[in-house]
C-alpha cells in the first residue's frame, strides 16, 4: 500500500490542478441550414460537410401509425 512521504500542501495541489479545468465548446455556423455545428463534423441537423451532403439525413417516423 502507498503511503506518502510530506503531506502535499492545499496550495500545490490547487497549482497541479491548475489545467485541469474544461474548456467551452466553440460551436461554428452550418454553411447549408445556419445550424450550429462543431467545427471539422459533420451537420447533425442537415448531414453536411464541407459544402456537399455527406450523410443523408432520414426523416421522422410517426411510431403510433407502426405501432397498430
Amino acid at each position: 500500500m502507498a503511503v506518502q512521504q510530506n503531506k502535499t500542501s492545499k496550495s500545490r495541489r490547487d497549482m497541479r490542478r491548475a489545467h485541469d479545468a474544461l474548456v467551452a465548446a466553440n460551436p461554428n455556423e452550418c454553411a447549408n441550414c445556419g445550424e450550429l455545428k462543431r467545427p471539422h463534423h459533420v451537420c447533425s441537423a442537415c448531414g453536411h460537410y464541407d459544402s456537399r451532403e455527406v450523410v443523408a439525413v432520414a426523416t421522422e417516423v410517426d411510431l403510433d401509425e407502426d405501432a397498430a
